[in-house]
């Protein structure tokens, strides 16, 4: 049975529904990123999980445990915030030290030391124990506030927004570091986060959200080769999105007459009754998209507008069609001789993942 259980979480604010139906179930010691756009209903989900928010409806267990009624305290949870909190008058061994010196039953001093000094060790900074806040780079201040969060031994870690205050030039290096330290200690993490490549790089799965539901729980693989619904497919990574008709429904995917007439085949997006008629959109990322002549069977044919060089590879955004209706592909290619103003075909890249095909949404 999985460690921590959130069962049909829902939540609202003023009428509002943030958070719908929401289920999780996370394995022991293993590290969940939520992850959404803003209003998705993740950092709602976390502030639940750590006690902060009470649940209309659904309930939360850890080990078995329901611990949807009880207080913050006494559910055992570390949490590290977005701003670390941290006293900036105490040194960072205080900081650590704070929880501890609160919990009932009292703790010892001696064991208080060592348990300072093993989450210092753990987060490799014993020897700026005696250092304020302030005297701190911003991914040292951040692993202080998680040796806080660890120093009590707490059940499950929650992290929200772990490194969004860091330079963009700390956050990879600071990501490693972080993953070790948790991976060392073995506990089980929920993070919040909306960004795909910290979800991508700290998460063993991804619980990807949108509008107060589960969009898909998966691994990055899972999400990004094989998304669940439209949302996924566009949320996640770079993608082109076409429009067209279903012709033919098969049993290896569906066949879609698009916009310009050329016909696609692709794989079903999801479980929607797919018939022939039905108005779709074709999703395909860059990279399984390649540029051919323009009379190659089955190529968009358009004119390249823009191309950003990127080494060994270029991105080449191509117009198809007629202007006042045309649409614009984005193609991930070898660098090669094609230039801004040349007409070139777009044809799905063989021996890449098939486009998905999405029923239209109403709005679209």
């Amino acid at each position: 049975m999985s460690y921590l259980h959130l069962d049909g979480l829902a939540k609202s604010f003023g009428g509002k529904t943030v958070l719908e139906g929401f289920s999780l179930a996370v394995e022991r010691g293993e590290i969940l990123a939520l992850l959404g756009p803003s209003g998705s209903g993740k950092t709602t989900a976390l502030r639940i999980l750590a006690g902060f928010e009470t649940p209309d409806r659904g309930r939360i267990r850890v080990d078995q445990e329901d611990v949807t009624d009880l207080a913050p305290a006494r559910r055992r949870f570390g949490m590290v915030f977005q701003h670390y909190a941290l006293f900036p008058h105490l040194t960072a061994a205080e900081n650590v030290a704070f929880g501890l010196e609160a919990q009932k039953p009292k703790v010892a001093k001696s064991e208080i030391a060592a348990r300072v000094q093993a989450a210092l060790e753990l987060v490799e900074l014993p020897h700026l124990a005696a250092r304020k806040p302030g005297e701190l780079s911003g991914g040292q201040q951040q692993r202080v506030a998680l040796a806080r969060a660890l120093a009590p031994a707490p059940r499950v870690l929650l992290l929200d927004e772990p490194l969004s205050n860091l330079d963009p030039s700390l956050r990879e290096r600071t990501r490693r570091e972080l993953r070790r330290a948790i991976q060392k200690i073995g506990i089980t993490t929920v993070l919040v986060t909306h960004e795909q490549e910290e979800a991508f790089d700290l998460g063993d799965r991804v619980a990807l959200l949108s509008g107060g539901k589960l969009e898909q729980v998966g691994s990055a693989e899972d999400l990004y080769e094989r998304p669940a619904t439209r949302f996924a497919a566009t949320f996640i990574g770079r993608a082109n999105a076409l429009s067209g008709v279903v012709e033919e429904v098969l049993a290896s995917g569906v066949r879609v007459r698009l916009r310009s007439g050329v016909c696609w085949v692709g794989e079903k997006g999801d479980s929607s009754g797919f018939a022939a008629g039905l108005p779709v959109d074709v999703i395909v990322r860059p990279e399984n998209l390649a540029l051919a002549e323009v009379d190659a069977e089955g190529a968009l044919v358009g004119t390249i507008e823009a191309r950003r060089y990127a080494g060994a590879t270029s991105f080449f955004s191509v117009a198809v069609g007629e202007r006042e209706e045309g649409e614009e592909v984005e193609v991930l290619a070898a660098s090669s001789a094609a230039r801004v103003g040349d007409r070139v075909g777009v044809v799905p890249a063989a021996g890449r993942p098939r486009p998905w095909v999405f029923a239209r949404l109403a709005s679209a």
